[in-house]
């Protein structure tokens, strides 16, 4: 073999190796980074941008896309033990010209946690109520979507403030409590 093809493969090789360990390296020890990566990705590429609003000492976190306009905006509520970038796989199918609102739900990702809060679905259905006063987004009336337990809160929301709404989608939203 020639020198300068064997130069060739170890200049090659040693650029290639270094991204390659570092893509490894933090797979194994940092796989957290990856995923945080990933949905940033994602967001970014779907104009998605991540904001964080206060009611007192709350945090609400939450991602949107557009403003309120003459169409209704739609608030996401997603699942117990996910979070507001799950639903970035819907989002993508949806006009980029939609009012889109995913908030994390109490007590999940950027959202305040604390163990004196009330996680009933009633609880949580006033916590997002907040939210959709802190944000303003109960001026004009909007869609509400939930899934699992956030189908199950969307579903008591939708009932405890009709005025706010003005359609409602519940995706295999938890079973609600109470008698049968």
């Amino acid at each position: 073999m020639d020198l300068d093809v064997l130069n060739m493969f170890v200049i090659a090789g040693g650029t290639l190796a270094i991204p390659i360990l570092a893509f490894v390296a933090s797979f194994l020890l940092w796989p957290s980074a990856l995923i945080r990566i990933y949905y940033w990705y994602w967001r970014r590429a779907l104009g998605m941008q991540v904001r964080y609003a206060n009611y007192d000492d709350y945090q609400f976190c939450y991602s949107y896309r557009g403003r309120p306009g003459y169409r209704p905006s739609i608030l996401m509520l997603h699942g117990f033990s996910a979070h507001k970038d799950m639903w970035l796989s819907i989002v993508k199918f949806l006009p980029k010209n939609l009012h889109l609102v995913c908030v994390d739900m109490p007590g999940h990702e950027g959202t305040t946690r604390s163990a004196l809060d009330d996680y009933s679905i009633s609880g949580q259905a006033k916590r997002i109520h907040q939210f959709v006063e802190c944000i303003k987004l109960n001026r004009r009336p909007f869609h509400l979507v939930g899934t699992s337990m956030g189908g199950n809160v969307a579903g008591v929301y939708a009932a405890q403030y009709p005025e706010d709404i003005c359609s409602l989608t519940l995706i295999c939203p938890a079973d609600p409590p109470g008698p049968r």
